[in-house]
């Protein structure tokens, strides 16, 4: 059967297979230039603007936003949404996301709400005999007293920063209203993680617990301003995408922040830790800095002796569960301290240009 990433792909391709790669590269580029200097949104006016931005920016979108949801979904094992409301969401990026988390778990009814009316008609298109059980619908968001309709699962992606704060609280606390779980992601940028914190605070202010990536409902221990906390999903990159994007390699890596919280029907718990940085190996040991589930970030380093511990660490990725509940050892070192002791590594992760 083919997979949902095989499936938006084709897609994709065969949207783009009728514009001529050099055109839409220079649409591209003029698209988002100013967007990528720090500029407001690209304004998705006619289908042209809406092809170039999804062929720009959807496989990221979509594999941040299903990286996400995976994690979440690792933490609530059991739970699936039947019905996903996702705000802002255009050409459908995290439509496509969800169905790639909980296909064949459950008949999943989508509704993607955007003020963008090209968007939503080229994410139809886009899904047309390929991703069945959505409904799309022009709305304006955010705004005091947004009201929005219940979904057992709300998403908003790359939506925050296009918003005034005042709007972007609002939206948080409508999300929050209307969805038994909600998951956020924004750019792995500390602007991106900043919104996200926000965010976080306000979720659980509401009443939601948090269940990714946070392994505790406790103040982030990052030092505001000075460190933000980000992951980072893999992209592959068709033959046109890479044109479009002018890039040569096969891949690209989208950094991204986010948080996942529910209620307390939604069965599940947060990892006992998580890795928040990319593991550095050394002779004999591998050196892990761990959020904890006691709201402080440390150093721990897994020496050889502790075989299975040594052997889950060294294969570890940025942002996975530690420690293993399968493999942890009774004398397992667990120390943690605060984030200033952590030297930042972040410059150890390469992003594709």
């Amino acid at each position: 059967m083919t997979s949902t990433s095989e499936r938006l792909r084709t897609a994709l391709d065969q949207l783009l297979d009728g514009l001529p790669p050099r055109r839409a590269a220079e649409t591209v580029e003029r698209l988002m230039s100013g967007y990528r200097e720090g500029g407001p949104a690209p304004v998705l006016a006619d289908r042209a603007t809406a092809l170039a931005y999804a062929a720009y920016r959807m496989p990221a979108t979509y594999e941040a936003v299903r990286a996400a949801l995976a994690a979440f979904a690792e933490r609530a094992a059991g739970w699936a949404p039947a019905t996903h409301l996702d705000l802002g969401g255009g050409t459908g990026a995290a439509a496509w996301a969800a169905d790639a988390v909980w296909a064949g778990g459950t008949d999943l009814r989508t509704v993607v709400l955007d003020r963008a009316g090209p968007a939503l008609d080229l994410g139809h298109e886009l899904a047309a005999g390929r991703l069945d059980g959505v409904e799309w619908r022009r709305a304006g968001l955010g705004g005091p007293g947004a009201d929005l309709p219940a979904a057992d699962l709300v998403t908003a992606s790359y939506l925050l920063g296009e918003l005034p704060p005042a709007d972007r609280d609002a939206l948080v606390d409508a999300a929050a209203a209307a969805g038994t779980a909600v998951v956020l992601v924004e750019p792995g940028t500390p602007d991106g993680h900043r919104r996200v914190r926000a965010a976080r605070d306000r979720l659980l202010a509401a009443g939601l617990r948090v269940l990714a990536p946070c392994p505790h409902d406790s103040a982030c221990p990052l030092a505001a301003g000075e460190d933000w906390c980000h992951f980072a999903a893999r992209v592959s990159r068709s033959a046109l995408h890479r044109r479009v994007k002018g890039g040569v390699l096969p891949y690209e890596d989208e950094k991204f922040a986010y948080v996942a919280a529910a209620r307390e029907g939604v069965a599940g718990a947060p990892a006992p830790g998580r890795v928040v940085r990319r593991p550095l190996l050394r002779k004999g040991q591998v050196l892990l800095d761990v959020c904890a589930a006691d709201g402080g970030i440390g150093r721990t380093t897994v020496s050889k002796r502790h075989r299975e511990d040594y052997r889950a660490a060294r294969s570890a990725e940025w942002g996975a569960p530690w420690p293993p509940v399968s493999t942890v050892s009774p004398d397992y070192p667990s120390g943690t301290g605060t984030g200033q002791d952590v030297p930042d590594t972040r410059d150890t992760h390469v992003t594709a240009e």
